[in-house]
């Protein structure tokens, strides 16, 4: 318990040196929980990106997320003790805080992962343990000119939905995009990094290549 304080104490320093001096913010406690969730998965799945590709920008995603994650976490436990005026309510917030605890330990699992490439380490030995694991896999995705999927949204696709495909960032010209919503507009070109099972991936990379048509996927 007294190194938990500890380690909180210089995590809340290290948080001040890297945002300022951290001040309340009029966010509820349910709204920053929904982020954390969130977040947390977002960040698990870019570490897992990051590792498989080998990719540094993925990986200070990560380290950048989870510092996020970390002044939320903060927010919550400062809201938490300042809603506590009954044993009933301390009781609701303490299981909310367990909550935002296992997305915070989740971020935290994510950033040790991605340490993994600052490190003098060959991960090529590991990758097939990491991909022999995994239910799901992550793959590369290249949008070429003439798709059914130029132009569109991944509101108006409906993705993962109809594919189990689901996208978790996206390289243009220009930049990442790192969580794409419903409003994100896939382009020509487009390298987008996925989660999904095999078979949805062989499904959809022909429409990718514009060598299959959508409706042929959504029939």
């Amino acid at each position: 318990m007294v190194g938990d304080n500890i380690k909180r104490r210089l995590k809340k320093k290290g948080l001040e040196e890297d945002h300022g001096e951290l001040s309340y913010e009029d966010t509820s406690v349910r709204e920053l929980l929904t982020l954390m969730k969130d977040n947390s998965e977002l960040i698990a799945d870019l570490a897992y990106a990051a590792i498989v590709f080998e990719n540094r920008e993925l990986a200070e995603e990560v380290r950048n997320l989870e510092s996020e994650m970390d002044k939320m976490m903060y927010q919550i436990r400062l809201k938490s003790m300042l809603g506590a005026r009954t044993r009933e309510s301390a009781e609701q917030l303490s299981g909310l805080l367990q909550v935002a605890s296992a997305a915070e330990q989740i971020s935290d699992a994510a950033e040790d992962m991605v340490k993994l490439l600052y490190a003098d380490v060959d991960l090529t030995p590991m990758l097939p343990h990491i991909l022999s694991e995994a239910e799901e896999r992550v793959y590369t995705l290249k949008i070429e000119q003439g798709s059914d999927m130029v132009g569109k949204t991944l509101e108006k696709l409906n993705l993962e939905s109809v594919t189990g495909v689901r996208v978790i960032a996206i390289r243009n010209k220009r930049r990442w995009i790192h969580g794409p919503d419903g409003r994100t507009t896939l382009n020509a070109n487009d390298i987008l990094i996925v989660r999904t099972h095999e078979k949805a991936y062989e499904k959809i990379w022909p429409v990718a290549h514009a060598e299959a048509r959508w409706k042929e996927v959504i029939r």
